[in-house]
């Protein structure tokens, strides 16, 4: 056994923390330590890795006592944690955050060294092209420098590594480049404790499963193999939780709602460079992105938090243009940012004083005008199941990450906005808060009110959304129904325009060269969804663009759709003949279908010498 950890327990004040909780740890095993918000486990995460001393219980590594009095205790000894909330500098640069542990030892540094070894974790990551090491942290997103805070835990080769909610801002994509790293770690004998509310990454990543409740274990060491998603959450939250979407009002057709908020062409260099979206009346409108493509970005221009170079924005038919976010309070857009603790709370300010900070923002004349919102905030209080006192508790701190959340959440519901514009609502919440802000989020959308959710988790965007507009590189380049996509189609749709660059040069040569338009695109029965296409003959066009989704008897080749795998099929009109070879990625994963069409018939052409070049793509 590499850890154990005996009867622990810790009390702030009258909260108890820990009360009696017990873990232990193998070496070479990725070990998940769950619980609802509250239940103890960041708290017991510190412990182990220094940021907190034990006012009680025993920790023995390696078979001996462990008595840790700082982090830096814990790092020489071997044991490292990545934070839910980011410890980083924000006026250092990536790579001296990503050595900032090293930055404090005495002896010689090398700066070349330090660069090598940053690029090769950042590519491992998967964000070589995406984070410059040079690049100030303090202009990085929170999902970015949730990246960096992983990095910087992996430069340590630390034996044992804590990743608490590693995975709360990271898209599908990013979650599986960093279970590749965690399973590399794995395989080479370190061992990782995996704290998170993601219960599918749970149940694909982990080796066994310890689960907390009120600061006490109730559950320790189960094989995870051995447990359903159902069993865990009864373990979490001691019961049943129901569907955690509803279905029936997410699919509900708004098409003939009105038009609350429209969005056109809003650029706001670097990162957003032309995002266009409309939302309904009681309408919930999906973002969707990976990290860095730009959505956070948008949000923050459109709201007046970053200035904007173009772009024009009409709410209920009139143009505004917000400069600062106080313009936009007052027109009745609220904006839910992306970091709880940075951008949302004030730690020194009451729980009431937070929950009516928006209220200040739109108020005008003498005084503060609380009484003003007095009975909507105890309507408030019931909807949140918060006791009244607990508005004069002194800090926001004090409550529970998901508590915290749906307090930021209710702030803008007191001003009864038309617009809720929400950035990774649920972020670092577990599975009962989580059901509980989606029921929020219908219920306001339910009452009228048009709500813009960005997430990085794509089955929250997919289960919420009736369209999803999908963002990369700065640029909407989709806008879809939710019904017509699932995680997959969303990642592939989501990745940026410049990862397509091998992609791209292949259609637009086989467009070149055969005199037609080239295509990659996700098809599913008679649907189909354009990822991106390059047309060198107009003549050619299959009736479809980039970021489209139509049925085949929308484009101009049903036929060549519905005979994909063939040779050249020709339409009933002969106007084009079309190719369309399946691709794989070299790990077997489906990446959808490359299609070739020609104007008329698709003479001198030989389908198969244009297979095998199509084949080679992802060779």
């Amino acid at each position: 056994m590499l850890l154990e950890a005996i009867d622990i327990e810790k009390t702030f004040g009258r909260t108890r923390a820990l009360a009696g909780a017990s873990f232990d740890l193998r070496k070479g095993e990725i070990h998940a330590l769950l619980g609802a918000n509250g239940a103890g486990k960041s708290t017991l995460s510190k412990v182990i890795s220094g940021h907190l001393r034990p006012d009680a219980g025993d920790l023995f590594y390696k078979g001996e006592p462990l008595n840790l009095r700082s982090t830096r205790d814990a790092l020489a000894a071997g044991i490292a944690i990545v934070m839910q909330e980011t410890t980083l500098a924000a006026d250092l640069s990536v790579l001296e955050n990503i050595f900032l542990p090293e930055l404090g030892k005495s002896g010689f540094l090398s700066r070349s060294r330090m660069r090598k070894r940053a690029a090769a974790i950042l590519d491992d990551l998967g964000q070589a092209d995406v984070l410059s090491l040079d690049t100030e942290v303090s202009k990085l997103s929170a999902a970015q420098r949730q990246l960096v805070e992983i990095a910087k835990a992996l430069a340590l080769d630390a034996e044992l590594i804590i990743f608490d909610e590693p995975t709360a801002s990271l898209s599908a994509g990013e979650v599986e480049r960093l279970f590749d790293v965690m399973a590399r770690m794995k395989e080479s004998g370190r061992a990782l404790i995996f704290v998170s509310h993601r219960l599918e990454e749970v149940l694909a990543i982990t080796d066994r499963v310890t689960v907390m409740r009120e600061g006490a274990t109730v559950a320790s060491g189960r094989e995870t193999a051995s447990l359903t998603q159902a069993e865990i959450i009864r373990l979490m939250v001691g019961r049943e939780i129901g569907a955690i979407y509803r279905e029936a009002e997410r699919g509900e057709d708004k098409d003939g709602a009105p038009v609350v908020f429209e969005v056109k062409n809003i650029a706001a260099p670097p990162a957003v460079r032309d995002v266009s979206f409309a939302v309904r009346k009681g309408e919930i409108l999906g973002l969707g992105g990976l990290v860095g493509a730009g959505r956070s970005e948008t949000a923050e221009a459109i709201f007046g938090m970053r200035p904007r170079t173009g772009g024009e924005m009409w709410l209920g038919g009139k143009t505004v243009d917000f400069r600062r976010p106080a313009q936009a309070v007052r027109a009745g857009v609220g904006f839910v940012p992306e970091d709880r603790r940075v951008q949302n709370i004030v730690p020194d300010l009451s729980v009431k004083e937070n929950l009516l900070l928006a209220h200040l923002g739109a108020h005008r004349g003498f005084g503060l005008g609380y009484k003003a919102r007095q009975k909507k905030v105890d309507e408030l209080l019931k909807l949140l199941d918060l006791p009244g006192h607990r508005l004069f508790d002194a800090s926001m701190l004090n409550f529970s990450g998901g508590m915290q959340q749906k307090i930021i959440i209710a702030r803008w519901l007191l001003l009864e906005p038309k617009v809720l514009i929400l950035d990774e609502p649920t972020k670092g919440v577990d599975i009962g808060t989580r059901q509980a802000i989606y029921e929020l989020l219908q219920k306001i959308a339910a009452d009228g009110v048009a709500v813009v959710v960005i997430s990085s988790d794509f089955e929250e965007l997919l289960g919420l959304s009736t369209r999803i507009v999908v963002i990369s590189d700065g640029r909407s380049i989709a806008d879809i129904e939710s019904s017509a996509l699932d995680e997959e189609k969303l990642t592939l749709l989501a990745a940026p325009r410049t990862s397509m660059r091998k992609n791209t040069e292949l259609l637009g040569t086989l467009a070149k060269d055969c005199g037609g338009a080239g295509f990659w695109a996700l098809i599913d029965d008679d649907d189909l969804i354009c990822l991106n296409s390059v047309v060198a003959a107009p003549e050619a066009s299959p009736g479809f663009s980039a970021g489209n989704a139509v049925d085949f008897d929308e484009s101009a080749i049903p036929k060549g759709l519905a005979g994909r795998g063939q040779d050249f099929v020709t339409e009933e009109d002969g106007s084009r003949s079309t190719l369309i070879v399946p691709i794989r990625s070299h790990r077997g994963h489906d990446f959808g279908w490359v299609g070739l069409t020609v104007p008329g018939k698709a003479d001198g052409l030989s389908a198969e010498a244009i297979r095998k070049q199509i084949e080679t793509l992802n060779a």
